[in-house]
């Protein structure tokens, strides 16, 4: 009763424009969105052939509130598998679902982008989105123009779910992502695409986005990471960002501000690095990459990288600080199973962070001259206390950086390298 005056599309309107739900009606067509999210409820809207009438209302409304209350009763319904594979694999109600993705009323597009990410969250049904999108290369164009322009936190942070899953789910799409821009898909588009939109690169649309919700939202900051550190496990990513017009300066601008700047400063308490592990895990990741890949950038000389190296060797002393706190938690819960699966988990993921931070730290201490250690040592980057635990923490892996750096370090202060080759006796000169 509630959905059927829905069908002849109840708030068209002559001309084109739009038109907003009598009161009364949005009331009752919210309760059943809320409704919906009963499988039971779901299960009768399936039957009463919900969906089907949703694509009427999709094509003739005029009013973006039902739209969005539509697409979000279809969203609930997809959080139950059965529901969720007979919404997959319905091929015209899949594209009628992605070209709301070019809709330009945010509520609706976050509405959708919640529907795509429950589908793609199901691995059942996966494949048959991630295939849809690929073939459909405006959906590139409307997510990075959503990505780009918009302002509304809550919608960028589920888009960027929605892009960090399918990157993670399918390589190849990320590739023809990463190439798009400059080399335009062939394929078929969405007939309501915005028109004449800029020539989209990925890696400018993800920046935007992330400086969007970079003080808003870490969850959201945390996800647009994730996807520049996907993109860097491909050399066409690394490209991508190290090749962009001003050659990765912006990238490496904003992510060496969130390190030295935000996250895991000074003032926090150790434990810091437990709750921020994974945003810095991404992070470091893709400065190692495009340090790596661009020595010979000027954003990467070390004149202006002390404190990055300073930034670095802080997350390891908090990361020590958080084992010792982890082993005492460890005796007082030996006996609880769940607890100790826990602290295997957190192990886990601290030892991924480390050995992104340890390897990208002895790449910068390799590039040190005597000039900059020497600025180095009187910004308080580097003393015996910060050194000694970049060394504890990267001997004997990177025994050659270590070796490398203490040479440089006995030109600028001999009395501090003394007591560092005293501290480990394996790397005193061999004669």
């Amino acid at each position: 009763q509630v959905i059927a005056p829905a069908e002849p599309d109840p708030a068209a309107s002559p001309g084109g424009a739009r038109t907003e739900l009598d009161e009364e009606m949005e009331n009752d067509i919210c309760k059943v969105w809320d409704m919906s999210m009963d499988e039971d409820v779901a299960l009768f809207l399936q039957e009463f052939n919900a969906p089907d009438i949703f694509m009427g209302v999709f094509a003739k409304s005029k009013c973006p509130r039902l739209t969005e209350i539509c697409v979000g009763i279809l969203g609930n319904m997809a959080c139950f598998q059965d529901i969720c594979m007979s919404i997959s694999k319905d091929e015209n109600l899949g594209q009628v679902l992605l070209q709301r993705l070019c809709d330009s009323d945010s509520p609706t597009l976050l509405e959708t982008s919640r529907l795509l990410l429950t589908c793609l969250s199901q691995p059942e049904v996966a494949n048959v989105w991630v295939e849809r999108i690929r073939e459909n290369p405006s959906v590139y164009d409307c997510v990075c123009f959503i990505m780009s322009s918009s302002t509304n936190v809550e919608l960028l942070v589920k888009v960027g779910e929605v892009v960090d899953k399918l990157f993670d789910l399918d390589e190849e799409l990320m590739l023809n992502w990463i190439k798009n821009g400059s080399c335009r898909s062939v394929g078929p588009s969405l007939d309501d695409s915005p028109e004449e939109l800029p020539d989209f690169k990925i890696v400018p649309c993800i920046l935007e986005a992330a400086k969007q919700v970079r003080s808003d939202n870490p969850e959201g900051l945390d996800v647009y990471m994730h996807i520049l550190q996907l993109l860097t496990t491909v050399d066409e990513g690394i490209q991508a960002i190290v090749q962009a017009p001003d050659g990765g300066k912006e990238t490496w601008g904003l992510l060496y501000d969130l390190v030295c700047q935000e996250l895991c400063q000074p003032d926090d308490p150790p434990i810091i690095v437990q709750e921020q592990k994974t945003v810095l895990a991404s992070i470091l990741s893709v400065l190692s990459a495009m340090f790596a890949s661009q020595t010979e950038q000027e954003y990467t000389r070390m004149r202006k990288n002390m404190p990055l190296i300073g930034s670095l060797i802080r997350i390891l002393q908090y990361m020590e600080g958080c084992g010792k706190r982890a082993v005492d938690n460890s005796k007082e819960s030996e006996q609880e199973e769940t607890g100790r699966t826990d602290l295997n988990e957190e192990d886990f993921h601290l030892k991924i962070l480390k050995d992104i931070c340890c390897e990208l730290l002895s790449n910068m201490l390799q590039e040190l001259t005597k000039e900059n250690t020497l600025e180095g040592l009187h910004q308080g980057h580097l003393n015996e206390q910060t050194c000694s635990c970049a060394f504890q923490n990267l001997l004997p892996l990177y025994f050659t950086s270590v070796e490398s750096f203490l040479e440089v370090l006995r030109e600028a202060d001999q009395t501090l390298a003394d007591k560092l080759e005293k501290r480990f006796p394996s790397l005193k000169v061999h004669t």
